[in-house]
Order: C-alpha cells, then structure tokens, then sequence
C-alpha cells in the first residue's frame, strides 16, 4: 500500500522501506524487478546499490506535477523548478524548466529558463531563454542569449540583457549613466 505524501503530489512507497534517491523511479532497478510492496525484509533494497546517474541535476530541486496549482508563493533557494502543473509566484532560482501543459505566471528571475509550455509575467534569464516549438512567453522579458525553435512565440517587452543583470552586484558609475 502506498502512502500518499501532501506535499507536491508526490506517492513514497511503503514508508518502513528506506529510500534512496534513485529509488523514486523503479524502473531503474539494475536487475530489472521493482521493489514488492509487501511488507519490507531485513535485506537493503536493490536501489540502494544501484549507482548514481551522472545527468541529474546536483542541488535543490522542485516539481510542480501536473494537475497542481502552486499559488500565492514566494520560492526560494531552489536550483531547479520543474513546472508540469500551474505555479503563480515568484522566485530567483538556476534553472526553470516549464514542460508542455506547465505554465509559470509571476516574476522570475533565471540563470537559464526552458519553455515548453507558458510563460506571463516579468521574466530576467541571465545567461539563456530557450523557447521550444510549444512554448510561449509573453510579458516583460530580459535575457543573455535567446534560442526559439520554429513555432515559439515570444511577445511583450523583449530585451536583451547587456550585462548588467548577469553580474547582479556591480552597479554603473555616476558618469556612465550621463553619457
């Protein structure tokens, strides 16, 4: 029997077996067997041994799951936000990745931002926007580098970031401002 978890609509397994990270996913047991949902057995469970994949990502990480509405919130120290569902909030952060029937609206500022889905509001990705074929971003938008795959749509207030959000700190002399 599964427990179901309140935060985020994530499912744990049995809560008497001990999990490890890779065992959120049983389908990448190295023998192939998920583990039973039975009562649990003095024996570690197969996940525990199998090794790390090298792709994931290190640091905090959210997921919004689809069908959820995060709203009203300010998000913080989080290195990754995975939106599936609808998160109305804002937020400075690494990484955004906003899937296909995902959609952020809010402020959000953004080392490197992925759209597949919506994006509405103010939105400052430091170093890289990349709007696939599905995504759409409307609003106030700054950016480093931008990549739009045929189909995104773009539309707003749409600047290039020179430099000045990248370094955060660095504010421009008295002089520079007058010339």
């Amino acid at each position: 029997m599964a427990v179901q978890n309140p935060f985020f609509g994530r499912r744990e397994p049995d809560a008497l077996v001990p999990r490890s990270p890779s065992a959120a996913q049983p389908h990448h047991h190295s023998n192939g067997v998920a583990p039973s949902t039975s009562a649990p057995t003095a024996t570690a469970p197969v996940a525990s041994s199998a090794p790390k994949s090298s792709t994931e990502p290190v640091g905090s990480k959210l997921t919004v799951g689809p069908n959820i509405k995060l709203k009203g919130v300010e998000i913080t120290d989080c290195d990754t936000l995975v939106v599936e569902g609808t998160v109305e909030a804002t937020m400075d952060s690494r990484v955004i990745q906003i899937a296909e029937q995902g959609a952020f609206r809010g402020a959000a500022e953004i080392d490197i931002a992925e759209i597949r889905g919506e994006f509405s509001g103010t939105l400052t990705a430091r170093h890289k926007l990349v709007i696939h074929g599905t995504g759409k971003v409307s609003g106030k938008v700054r950016y480093g580098k931008l990549v739009i795959e045929e189909g995104g749509q773009l539309s707003g207030e749409v600047e290039m970031d020179t430099g000045a959000a990248l370094t955060r700190a660095r504010p421009e002399p008295a002089s520079a401002l007058a010339a």
